[in-house]
């Protein structure tokens, strides 16, 4: 493969993943700011790992910097590990009752429930995700184009 090609990949797979970042953030802005869906506070969490994101890929993206899919792919792993504890403590009864006290909104509630299983913490690891994987197949491309 040659190094334009390579290149393509690689702007590529961080596109991707700022599009998932920035989705998810104006996704949960949305929630919270338009619907006034107030976040608990494993959403914060989440925010907290999601948010930067946007501006670390962006300037990823403008710098033609994939190193920086390291930490994407670090802090997207993190966040994704408290979303699907918070979806599983909202999914699974047992980790509901007994979960840590989460604050004035319980982490056990669903805002949303479309299609029986899709919650905010579950869009949240769909973005985290999305990130982990492009990220990972960027640090994969650069590994192979050495």
């Amino acid at each position: 493969m040659d190094s334009k090609t390579n290149e393509k990949a690689l702007e590529s797979y961080l596109f991707i993943a700022f599009a998932a970042a920035l989705i998810s953030t104006l996704g949960s802005l949305y929630f919270s700011e338009i619907k006034k869906y107030i976040p608990c506070e494993l959403c914060w969490y989440q925010r907290i790992f999601m948010y930067p994101l946007v501006i670390i890929l962006l300037i990823g993206i403008i710098k033609k910097n994939y190193t920086i899919a390291l930490y994407t792919f670090v802090l997207s792993l993190i966040g994704g590990s408290i979303s699907v504890y918070h979806y599983l403590i909202q999914k699974v009864s047992f980790l509901g009752e007994h979960s840590m006290s989460c604050g004035v909104v319980p982490c056990t509630s669903q805002y949303i429930n479309w299609f029986g299983f899709v919650t905010i913490p579950f869009l949240a690891l769909t973005g985290f995700t999305i990130i982990a994987i492009t990220s990972f197949l960027t640090l994969k491309k650069m590994k192979e184009g050495k």
